[in-house]
């Protein structure tokens, strides 16, 4: 497996490079002994997946989540390591997850630890949670650390629903719209259209519109239906692209109501996350290097470097952030009181919590903001049609008369 790193070299240059090795912690000790000081390190995930293409069995992260509380349970009731995680292996339904349990065991056994023998399946357990594993290993503290990942998850999984539920009700509305729309054009307007013909009459313009579109999708609606499909196509491949992945989470925060709402929920998982990992006891750097892997929004993840990179300069944490627009000023401003306080996990879990919260109240005003908006614009296209069609029919039935 190959990662991408960026680290300082030993002249104090920065590199970014590709290392092959079996897992993160390899990488890292690696890189480690080659004389670099690691900043950033990530999997690097070819655009085609061919190693299990066809395991078409997926572990959801609420099975992680109740995976998490039991082992915690299991292990505080004195069960050692290995008897808990057979236990949880027969009581898991989800095929993909039981053996992946059961090679984690037969890690275990051979002599690896726990978060070691974690960080080979990253399907079921992603880099931050084996890293926070293995703080709680040197810690020993592995229970409190699973309590504390299983509540970390189940709060990413919540606020990740929230935000595409407000992302999917005008997306679904929008297509519905679409879809009538080409429906009456496409069928319905093509028989009054026969009929108009016959006549001979004069039509009001409304209706010569509607025809006009209607005459336009039946000579070139394959052409258009062909350009929109290699469009999407193009797009997507894009997307996939570090410079389309870039612009794509660019827009989204420019985005009104719902870029709000996306740059709050990613500071909560960046607040969340440092919280999570400065209980585990690990470093400020290799906190930020985790939190910056953790980011979903590109620009985030840059700023969050760029912190990082500060940060082993000597500038500190809330410093660095001010530079930035992207990090509000209730967070900096908190980051602050913890560093003086020396109680930065709290105040990055009150402000994850606060963000969490106001997250929520916009994505209620948003989705009761967007539901009239969308109803009345699709009121407006079927109310258009309507009065063409009506408008259409008195004016034939005028000249008849």
């Amino acid at each position: 497996m190959d990662f991408n790193y960026v680290a300082y070299g030993q002249d104090k240059r920065l590199v970014k490079g590709k290392i092959p090795a079996t897992s993160m912690e390899a990488a890292q000790r690696l890189l480690s002994h080659s004389g670099y000081q690691i900043l950033s390190i990530k999997p690097l995930t070819p655009f085609f997946n061919t190693a299990g293409s066809f395991n078409f069995s997926k572990v959801k992260p609420r099975e992680v989540i109740l995976f998490s509380r039991q082992l915690a349970l299991l292990l505080e009731s004195g069960t050692d390591i290995v008897t808990s995680l057979e236990l949880l292996q027969e009581q898991t339904t989800n095929k993909l997850f039981r053996e992946i349990i059961g090679e984690i065991v037969n890690d275990i056994r051979g002599g690896s630890s726990l978060s070691l023998a974690m960080s080979k399946h990253p399907k079921a357990f992603p880099p931050l949670y084996h890293r926070v594993i293995a703080a709680g290993e040197q810690g020993g503290s592995l229970e409190v650390v699973l309590r504390n990942l299983a509540s970390f998850v189940q709060r990413n999984v919540e606020t990740e629903k929230k935000v595409k539920s407000a992302l999917t009700y005008p997306g679904v509305v929008a297509v519905v719209g679409i879809l009538v729309l080409l429906l009456m054009v496409t069928f319905v307007l093509p028989a009054f259209t026969s009929l108009y013909s016959q006549m001979g009459t004069e039509l009001p313009t409304p209706t010569r519109i509607l025809i006009g579109l209607s005459d336009f999708f039946e000579s070139w609606g394959l052409y258009v239906i062909g350009i929109f499909i290699i469009a999407v196509t193009a797009l997507v491949i894009y997307m996939r692209t570090p410079m389309g992945r870039y612009h794509r989470d660019r827009i989204a925060l420019k985005l009104p109501v719902i870029g709000r709402i996306l740059l709050l929920s990613e500071l909560s998982r960046a607040c969340q996350t440092m919280s999570l990992l400065f209980k585990a006891g690990l470093p400020l750097p290799e906190i930020m290097n985790q939190a910056t892997a953790a980011a979903n929004n590109k620009l985030i993840s840059n700023a969050l470097a760029d912190v990082q990179h500060d940060l082993i300069r000597g500038e500190g944490l809330s410093r660095p952030m001010t530079k930035n627009p992207l990090f509000l000023p209730m967070m900096v401003q908190m980051v602050s009181v913890g560093e003086e306080t020396g109680k930065l996990d709290d105040t990055l879990a009150t402000v994850s919590a606060t963000y969490d919260t106001e997250t929520d109240d916009r994505i209620s005003a948003a989705i009761s903001m967007i539901q009239p908006v969308m109803t009345i614009a699709i009121g407006l296209v079927v109310g258009f049609i309507a009065v063409a069609l009506v408008s259409s029919m008195y004016s034939l039935y005028g000249q008849i008369g």
